[in-house]
């Protein structure tokens, strides 16, 4: 240990005390032991520091700071360079407001495009992921700070998120969920790694052993802290025993008295808390020095300006029908739109910035050189129908050459604490956009969301620009991008489906219960379309640009590829170029093709440039179940390279040799994941794939129940308050405007009061409760009134007794 003689000073309250928060965002000090108190604060794209009273959801004030894209749409740029640059301007403004730990990258997969977090997320495929996740850990570190990358792990839905069930195979679990949080370990050593709210097969990830001692710091040699999700633990005692670090948000005293009880009866050892704190220990004493040391104050205009260009190099070009794009100077347009002046540029929820300044388009469009005969709303912006506002918006279209029309989803269709109900974009914009398009066809769709859209609509726009979030600097970046300024050089890290129905996951995902049965396995995204030859609107890897690109003179072997780019068109621009891996003659089924390397090329018109893009020890392995370990089929492979997974440029043969290992499913009747068609495995085969048998999908009254779910106790009281909850909730959303609040507070376990209440409440007035929704309900009323009294006084002896200590 390296804090050996400070942790020996220490007795066991103290040193319990140390492994949960202060506050909702700070740790617990103790002045008189010499351990300051160190700030999180949330920070995917831009740091969220409170000003003023605390909260997880983003629904208090926070301090001014530079809005970045989000995760999802720096994605999109394919260029972990530009990912380090954005982490370190965060990293730098973080250590400028007094935080020592960013609660981000977010890095989980897009297992379907309903999840409400995806802005938060960079793809659905791995190896994209743990790229640019890795870059935003080296940047957020540079100046010795912590970043947190999360949420460990298969957490890919808001419904039920602190108390719903992954279900998933092993295989699967390793090769999509859990490699590019493997790289982002090895290739950026973050100091912290934020546990998620689900639980993993069974057992919470906070407590889960498999996932935080075998595999992050025993596979992966991960030595730093594990952070819970706010109130994401469910046995403290538990966590601290098998690898988290950090209770937070501030649980009060109940939390130190269970880990207290649980070394003297046992359970755990006072060695398993030692062990956690000298981890703490190292985390505090380093970021704090880093924080001390850091200037007081950043270049806003700089930082602005990097959000810019982070912005404009990630905008994808999805559609330019008769190269209407760019647009020449003096061009006469008509820009139409609500999201042309209070623009859409990033997520709802704890990620939300507060952002220093906001460019909006018309502003940036004035600018521009081009010549814009007015601006009208035409329509409103949450989904209300209304005629007045098209009938003027087909009338100023009359009056242009180009319309240029933003559309998107709006804010509380994007958010933590709600999953999206479909993949549509609102309907009023759909009948604007044709209506508009009738009187006008020089349509350019400027796109504003955070995910993958239903997009039969794209039929009646000549071409569609999208910016994703593009952050507070985003506007700049789309005018850019209409004038040629910026070539555009974006490309999808997501693939687009043409509709929701086609999507692999849609029979599993949001569903009722408390389990989530992962029953597409490897199949997520391309993995599964290209596989299953389902036809898509956007491949993987898609994006246009205003020049066009050669490949040629490709060389390969195992361990990478080189070739030759050529731009042939007429003005400079940057293509990425992907290199993904087949084995069409495999034992081992797996997806057609996978992403094991890229590279992104600045060419000007007429140049060639030779590149090289590396293979790496992901390249050719699978995980097989039989030996618990990753291995190598051997044979031959095709390296095929390409403009994205459905445009393969070149190919190439390399032959591999294997582990000589055993067929994991030799004898398993495994025919819907041997040939991708994975919408409806059945329980047989799924249950073959898992090794075991399926979880029951049955609500329990016990600690976890969600609060939305005491309807299904025995209790009065209990079926009162779902009932009011869901009322709440109910009409919040038919007026367009989600409480986030009650939206987290509907799926909360009943555990989390306990651990949200900064001590107010305990985990034995927590269990008076459920005995309550049990049907013992003098009993349970009784118990929590006791438990109360027991509680405060409790606290209060204990409060005493560490602030003297």
């Amino acid at each position: 240990m390296k804090h050996t003689d400070i942790i020996n000073s220490l007795d066991l309250e103290q040193k319990c005390a140390l492994l949960s928060g202060g506050t909702v965002f700070t740790t617990r000090a103790l002045p008189g032991k010499g351990i300051p108190a160190i700030t999180l604060s949330d920070g995917p794209n831009g740091v969220r520091k409170q000003a003023g009273a605390a909260d997880h959801l983003g629904l208090n004030p926070s301090v001014p700071a530079t809005c970045f894209p989000t995760s999802a749409t720096v994605a999109n740029s394919w260029d972990p360079e530009l990912g380090e640059a954005v982490g370190a301007a965060m990293g730098e403004e973080a250590a400028a407001q007094g935080v020592s730990v960013l609660l981000g990258p977010g890095l989980n997969i897009k297992r379907s495009p309903l999840c409400g977090r995806n802005f938060e997320y960079f793809s659905e495929d791995p190896y994209l992921a743990g790229k640019m996740a890795a870059a935003y850990v080296r940047g957020i570190q540079k100046n010795g700070i912590a970043a947190c990358p999360k949420h460990f792990a298969v957490n890919s839905q808001e419904l039920r998120r602190m108390a719903s069930d992954s279900i998933v195979d092993e295989r699967t679990l390793r090769e999509i969920y859990l490699t590019g949080f493997e790289m982002v370990v090895k290739e950026a050593q973050p100091k912290t790694i934020m546990s998620a709210y689900n639980l993993v097969n069974g057992t919470y990830a906070n407590e889960n052993t498999h996932l935080l001692m075998d595999i992050l710091r025993g596979d992966w040699g991960f030595d730093g802290a594990v952070v819970t999700d706010w109130g994401g633990s469910n046995d403290h005692a538990l966590g601290v025993k098998n690898g988290s670090t950090l209770e937070m948000p501030a649980p009060g005293g109940d939390a130190i008295r269970e880990l207290m009880k649980a070394v003297q009866t046992g359970k755990i050892t006072e060695a398993d808390v030692d062990a956690r704190l000298d981890e703490l220990l190292e985390l505090v004493f380093t970021t704090k020095a880093a924080v001390d040391a850091a200037p007081g104050k950043f270049d806003a205009d700089a930082h602005h300006a990097l959000a810019r260009r982070a912005a404009a190099q990630s905008i994808v070009l999805l559609k330019n029908e008769n190269g209407l794009l760019p647009l020449a100077k003096g061009e006469k347009v008509a820009v139409i739109g609500d999201f042309a002046q209070t623009p859409r540029y990033q997520g709802a929820g704890s990620s939300a910035v507060n952002s220093i300044k906001v460019d909006s388009f018309l502003d940036c469009l004035a600018e521009s050189g081009l010549n814009s005969v007015g601006y009208a709303k035409g329509f409103d912006r949450q989904g209300k129908p209304d005629e007045v506002l098209k009938a003027e918006a087909v009338q100023l279209a009359k009056n242009a050459n180009v319309v240029l029309l933003c559309m998107g989803l709006d804010e509380i269709k994007e958010s933590e604490g709600i999953d999206r109900a479909d993949m549509k974009l609102a309907e009023n914009q759909l009948e604007l956009l044709a209506a508009v398009a009738a009187a006008n066809p020089n349509v350019v769709v400027l796109l504003s969301a955070g995910s993958s859209l239903e997009s039969g609509w794209v039929k009646d726009c000549k071409a569609l620009v999208y910016g994703c979030l593009g952050g507070q600097a985003g506007a700049g970046a789309l005018v850019e991008v209409l004038t040629g300024a910026q070539n555009p050089c974006g490309k999808l890290a997501e693939t687009w489906a043409r509709s929701y129905a086609d999507t692999p996951a849609k029979a599993h995902f949001g569903g009722d219960g408390p389990t989530v049965e992962y029953r597409e396995g490897l199949y997520v995204g391309y993995r599964y379309y290209d596989t299953a030859g389902v036809p898509t609107a956007f491949p993987f890897g898609y994006g246009l640009s205003y020049t066009s690109f050669a490949y040629s003179d490709l060389k390969a072997d195992e361990n990478g590829v080189t070739l030759t780019v050529t731009n042939t068109g007429s003005c400079a621009g940057a293509e990425v170029v992907q290199l993904y891996v087949a084995k069409p003659d495999a034992t081992i089924f797996r997806p057609a093709k996978e992403l094991k390397g890229f590279t992104k090329v600045q060419l000007e018109a007429g140049e060639s440039k030779t590149v090289t893009i590396p293979l790496d020890d992901k390249a050719f392995r699978y995980w097989n179940v039989t030996t618990d370990r990753w291995e190598v089929e051997g044979g031959s492979y095709q390296l095929l390279v390409g403009a994205s997974s459905a445009d393969i440029r070149l190919t190439a043969a390399v032959t591999v040799a294997g582990t000589g290992a055993p067929d994991p499913y030799a004898g398993k009747d495994l025919a819907h994941y041997r040939t991708a068609q994975v919408q409806n495995v059945p329980d047989a085969e799924f249950e073959a794939l898992l090794g075991r048998p399926i979880p029951e999908n049955k609500v329990h009254i016990d600690r976890n129940m969600t609060l939305g779910e005491m309807g299904h106790g025995r209790s009065p009281i209990g079926w009162l308050a779902a009932a009011v909850l869901g009322t709440l909730l109910r009409r919040s959303i038919k007026k367009g405007k989600p409480d986030l609040n009650i939206l987290f507070q509907y799926n909360m376990p009943l555990r989390a009061l306990a651990k949200m209440t900064n001590g107010a409440i305990s985990m034995g007035m927590v269990d008076g409760i459920v005995m309550e929704l049990q049907g013992f309900w003098i009993i349970g009323l009784v118990r929590v009134i006791v438990e109360a009294v027991k509680n405060i006084v409790l606290n209060s002896r204990m409060e005493e007794r560490l602030k003297n200590s």
